[in-house]
């Protein structure tokens, strides 16, 4: 598939997904976000990704919000409808099977902000800017901010950024846990793509696993979080990638891991 306003590359296991709008500082349109959507089924489907990187063009915007005009449009239905539909897509990017690295490029607001944190993880620029501004347009957010960033950072801190709608700076994100760290934007993609290499060198099972057992016990009690991670330790200790991981140790090599 064609793709109008994303890039996609690979690079050995580890692809690439650039948010391509600099006109319209990399705007979240309709048509952009289904966009991401195919991407990332694609990423899903290939058995030879192992890790994906979402990054924004240009030095400004990772993506700065919503497309405006839009927005204009939208009624009570047509605003849950569209609501709905993004938060499956990003709960789909979040549950990829795969870890999702953010490298947030610059100003990342609103839809920028929801999408980011749907990632696995975020590498943030030194410029760059998060923020959920909703309120200051007469909605809230409608991708998961309200669920996932008090996840992040706590209550009080999310409904500060929620209500006021004012951004913070990526070492203000760093320090609330909103973002993992912080480098000069020279530096951010070369930064994703060692910390993506670090991860692929693991197990895939096992990087799956790890990811599903942390996203479901945040929407379970820990009882059930318990039995969640048991059954899946249980099924990692089955998988061929335990035995060649175990061995590889034993033999003090580097492992040679096939994800089964």
């Amino acid at each position: 598939m064609g793709y109008e306003n994303i890039l996609l590359d690979r690079n050995d296991d580890v692809a690439t997904v650039t948010i391509h709008r600099p006109a319209k500082r990399n705007a979240l349109n309709v048509k952009t976000v289904e966009e991401i959507f195919h991407a990332f089924q694609t990423l899903q489907a290939d058995s030879g990704v192992k890790a994906a990187i979402l990054t924004g063009s240009g030095e400004k915007a990772f993506a700065a919000g919503a497309d405006i005009n839009e927005l204009t449009l939208l009624d009570s239905v047509g605003g849950q409808r569209r609501s709905q539909r993004g938060n499956e897509i990003l709960n789909f990017i979040e549950n990829l099977g795969k870890p999702v690295i953010a490298a947030v490029n610059g100003a990342a607001l609103g839809g920028g902000c929801e999408l980011a944190m749907a990632c696995t993880l975020r590498i943030a620029s030194e410029n760059a800017r998060f923020g959920q501004p909703e309120v200051k347009l007469g909605l809230i957010p409608g991708y998961g901010g309200t669920h996932r960033l008090p996840r992040l950072v706590g209550k009080g801190r999310a409904l500060e950024m929620l209500l006021t709608g004012d951004p913070i700076s990526a070492e203000e994100a760093l320090r609330i846990g909103l973002v993992n760290r912080v480098v000069p934007l020279a530096e951010l993609l070369p930064a994703a793509q060692t910390l993506a290499g670090k991860i692929t060198s693991n197990a895939p099972l096992a990087l799956r696993y790890a990811v599903e057992a942390v996203n479901k016990s945040l929407e379970t009690s820990r009882e059930q979080g318990a039995l969640l991670e048991a059954s899946l330790f249980g099924q990692c200790c089955a998988s061929e990638d335990m035995k060649e991981g175990t061995r590889a140790f034993l033999e003090k090599r580097a492992a040679r891991f096939q994800g089964k």
